[in-house]
């Protein structure tokens, strides 16, 4: 399976894990959830998501090192503060909270299935790929940071 591996940069893999969301919304049951909820919950999470992206690009970009995920042989500093105190992956937890936020506005229980693929997708295709790449530059920083924080939350 490594075929797959850094292969399909991850806002495409959001989106289109978010429309296959949309096209089974219906295909169960619907939630009756009210529309003020569901729009209140829909932006926090949103926001939440946002707050880990925009935290891991600003951290990367004031390390001066890349923010390609297809890249990550090519990184300059292990970025280990801010945002990253509290997770490895903070964009990819911003996507997959992206992807959450949409399941409630959808208020479809299949939908969960959504994140939890992203997820799975993700760790398995993307994570692990870079945490060898991140192993052979960084050594044994990268292994007590590896220890030290978790890779989602």
């Amino acid at each position: 399976m490594r075929s797959l591996e850094l292969k399909i940069p991850p806002p495409v893999v959001t989106l289109v894990i978010g429309i296959a969301m949309w096209a089974i919304r219906e295909a169960r049951f619907v939630i009756a959830v009210s529309p003020l909820v569901r729009i209140v919950l829909t932006v926090a999470i949103a926001l939440i998501g946002a707050a880990f992206i925009s935290g891991g690009f600003i951290a990367l970009r004031r390390a001066k090192t890349t923010v390609s995920p297809m890249k990550p042989e090519t990184g300059t500093a292990l970025v280990t503060d801010g945002v990253y105190q509290l997770t490895r992956n903070p964009i990819y937890v911003g996507l997959a909270s992206f992807l959450m936020a949409w399941a409630v506005y959808l208020s479809s229980p299949v939908a969960i299935l959504g994140p939890v693929l992203f997820v799975f997708y993700i760790t398995q295709f993307q994570i692990k790929p870079e945490e060898r790449s991140l192993r052979a530059l960084f050594g044994d920083s990268f292994t007590r940071y590896q220890a030290r924080v978790r890779r989602w939350l």
